[in-house]
């Protein structure tokens, strides 16, 4: 069945059943082939009559953690009152886990009548473009219309929008938001972004607009400066972690860790934070100081008990997320150096292991080298497999690179990840140590949701 939208004198199909939607959506140019631009998503805004400037926004960049920074900013948000919407990226499994309405991803009927709606806009750009041997409108420039014509329908008091890649020309960069958040800078897609830091934040710093409050994890101090810079110019309030806010306390808990946070005007003690691993709470730190900016401009303290409560409500899926016990097994997205480094101290910090296994599958445009010295220290054993992306790295390829951080003897293959994951749990069984063995499934955003899906983690 298909729904036939009649926009601009022409005709569309949007396919009326959610599968096909998603089946449809991805089929168009894919995110990972970026194409630095605004003009076709701002097109799309316009003929949507801009609903992206009809409630505030709070965007959120950066290297690593934003989701989870863009998650705990909501969750506070909501424990204020506030309706909010949640635009990550990538997601895991399934398009909805991208906008979220009020802590829940949106319905299948929900997305399927937006995109209807949205469907001769697109499609009209789509025609601008192809007349003109252009690219046409993006996978990720439709999702991010879609998100934003969702959360205006919804209505939502405030969005909390997760850019792609960089700042200044993400699609998500349509929105004016009245608070920009960065959590740490480092070097990632580089053959886009750029090959220095400098580079990488000057296109991150894109986010901050006239007259905004501008929110910052602590920052190598070249990117630093350039944020500094990019502040001055556009006359926006900064706000430093390790200036303005820190993490004045930090005890590892069951569960997850137990914080104190000075924000932009006070402490706030017993925090209790439902995540594992330092760089949540540095990224709990920013989540707290963007809301303190947002509610009150930065200048009145929030009710405790409503950051306590934001702050235990907060969910991050693939993130050091335990998927099944006994041995225990994790499951985390970290897909470049800094992310495999933050990931091997919070293992080594919150978990008892005395044997773990790792199951690594990477895509093959990332620094895989980088990834498994970062990983090296913390696992036994580790398994290479390959997830479903057509990017990823071939098994050969990947166990080869393998062998030589870990040397042959601590390297086994699996070239499905099924089986790898099989392989993993047996090995961490026959560990002479069992009761205090585990499993560790990363390397990619696609390694971790094909593993979420095999060991039939549900969100809750």
């Amino acid at each position: 069945m298909e729904i036939v939208a009649d926009g601009d004198g022409s005709s569309t199909s949007m396919p009326a059943d959610y599968a096909s939607l998603q089946e449809q959506l991805l089929g168009r140019w894919p995110e990972s082939a970026i194409q630095p631009s605004l003009e076709r998503i701002a097109a799309i805004m316009d003929l949507l009559g801009e609903p992206q400037l009809t409630y505030p926004v709070i965007q959120v960049t950066g290297t690593n953690g934003k989701s989870s920074t863009a998650r705990m900013i909501a969750s506070l948000l909501r424990a204020f009152g506030l309706r909010t919407g949640l635009y990550t990226s990538p997601h895991l499994v399934d398009i909805r886990e991208r906008i979220e309405i009020d802590g829940s991803p949106i319905s299948p009927e929900a997305l399927v009548a937006v995109a209807y709606d949205v469907a001769p806009y697109i499609a009209a750009v789509d025609s601008r473009m192809e007349s003109e041997g252009r690219t046409p409108v993006t996978f990720f420039e439709a999702m991010t219309a879609i998100a934003y014509a969702a959360f205006a329908d919804a209505p939502v008091d405030v969005a909390v929008v997760e850019v792609g890649i960089g700042g200044t020309w993400d699609a998500t960069s349509v929105c004016r938001p009245q608070v920009a958040v960065f959590t740490r800078v480092d070097i990632d897609h580089a053959d886009i972004l750029g090959e220095t830091i400098e580079l990488i934040a000057s296109e991150k710093s894109g986010i901050i607009r006239e007259g905004s409050f501008a929110v910052s994890a602590s920052q190598d101090p070249a990117a630093e400066s350039v944020i500094r810079a990019r502040a001055a110019g556009m006359g926006a309030t900064v706000a430093w972690q390790g200036d303005n806010f820190w993490v004045a306390d930090r005890t590892v808990a069951v569960g997850g860790q137990v914080l104190n946070l000075h924000g932009l005007t006070c402490e706030y003690d017993d925090v209790f934070v439902p995540l594992f691993g330092p760089f949540q709470a540095d990224n709990a730190a920013v989540a707290l100081a963007a809301v303190e900016a947002f509610v009150g401009g930065g200048a009145f303290a929030l009710d405790v008990d409503a950051v306590r409560q934001g702050f235990a409500d907060v969910v991050s899926p693939g993130r050091l997320e335990i998927a099944r016990r006994g041995p225990t097994v994790i499951v985390d997205a970290a897909h470049n150096p800094a992310g495999a480094k933050a990931l091997a101290k919070a293992l080594g910090e919150s978990f008892a292991f005395t044997h773990l296994v790792g199951v690594v599958a990477v895509l093959g445009d990332k620094d895989v080298g980088g990834i498994l010295t970062a990983l090296e220290p913390v696992l036994d054993q580790v398994v290479v497999t390959q997830n479903a992306s057509p990017r990823c790295l071939p098994v050969d390829d990947l166990a080869a690179l393998a062998r030589q951080v870990f040397g042959d003897e601590r390297v086994e293959v699996a070239p499905q990840i099924d089986d790898a994951i099989d392989v993993g749990v047996r090995l961490a069984e026959e560990a002479d140590t069992y009761a205090a063995s585990g499993v560790i499934v990363t390397g990619s955003v696609v390694t971790a949701g094909q593993a979420r899906v095999l060991l039939g983690v549900r969100d809750r």
